[in-house]
C-alpha cells in the first residue's frame, strides 16, 4: 500500500501525470505498490518476466546485461527519484535484449504493474510519447556503454569512472573496493588493481583499503 508521501512522489515523478485523465490516474494509483529490496538482490531479470515501471524512492539500482561468457556489462545506475523504464520490456516491445537490475543498496521502490501502465499508455498519447522518449534516452546510454567497452582504452575508462563518481558524490574520495569498481565497469578486479597501482605511481590517486582518493584531477582528465 502507498501512503500519502508515496502518492505525492508518484504524482510528482510519474511521466505525464498532469496529462492523464482522473480515471487514468486512478488506474495507475490502484496498481502501484511500495516494495522493499535488500542490497545485492535482483529487482528484475528479463527471463523472469516483466516487472513494470519502477520509481526509485530510496536507494541505488544497477542496470546491466550478461555476455554469452557470463560477463556482466553495466549500462547505468539509477538513484533516488529516477524511473526504471527498461524493466517494462513487455510494454516497450522493441526491447529484445536481456536486462538485469540489482539493488546496490537497500531500496524502496514504487512499482506500477505493467498491465495497468500498458492500458493507460495505449489510451494516452502524452504518456506514450514520453515513455518512448525515456526509453530512447536509456538506450542511448546503453549504446554509449557498449562503445566505451569496445573502443576506449581501459586507463581512460577508469579515469572517467573515477571522475564521474567524484562529481556525483561531490568528493575526491571514492568509497569502493577494487572488486566493486570492476563489477560496475564490467572488468576484472586484477585489471582494476593493476591500473590503480599505475595511477598511484603516477601521482593521480591515493589507494587505501576500500577507498580511492583522487589527487590529480587534471591528469585524469587528460588521459
Amino acid at each position: 500500500m502507498l501512503n500519502n508521501d508515496d502518492f505525492n512522489l508518484l504524482n510528482t515523478l510519474f511521466p505525464a501525470w498532469q496529462q492523464l485523465t482522473t480515471k487514468q490516474q486512478q488506474i495507475i494509483s490502484q496498481n502501484a505498490s511500495l516494495i522493499q529490496v535488500k542490497k545485492n538482490n535482483f529487482v528484475h531479470t528479463t527471463k523472469e518476466g516483466c516487472s513494470g515501471i519502477l520509481i526509485i524512492k530510496k536507494g541505488q539500482l544497477r542496470v546491466y546485461t550478461l555476455s554469452e561468457q557470463g560477463k556482466d556489462i553495466t549500462f547505468y545506475r539509477l538513484n533516488d527519484g529516477d524511473i526504471s523504464i527498461l524493466s517494462a520490456s513487455c510494454v516497450i516491445k522493441d526491447i529484445t535484449f536481456d536486462i538485469y537490475i540489482e539493488a546496490l543498496t537497500d531500496c524502496e521502490l514504487i512499482q506500477i504493474l505493467p498491465c495497468a501502465f500498458a492500458k493507460v499508455m495505449n489510451e494516452n498519447i502524452y504518456l506514450e510519447a514520453i515513455t518512448y522518449k525515456l526509453a530512447t534516452k536509456r538506450l542511448c546510454t546503453v549504446t554509449w556503454a557498449m562503445q566505451q567497452m569496445m573502443f576506449t582504452s581501459f586507463d581512460k575508462r577508469l579515469a572517467e569512472f573515477l571522475l564521474n563518481e567524484s562529481n556525483t558524490t561531490n568528493s575526491n574520495e571514492i568509497n569502493m573496493t577494487h572488486e566493486q569498481i570492476a563489477k560496475l565497469m564490467g572488468s576484472a578486479r586484477e585489471v582494476v588493481t593493476r591500473m590503480l597501482k599505475y595511477f598511484s605511481t603516477e601521482g593521480y590517486v591515493e589507494i587505501t583499503r576500500g577507498k580511492v582518493k583522487i589527487i590529480n584531477k587534471q591528469a585524469l582528465e587528460k588521459l
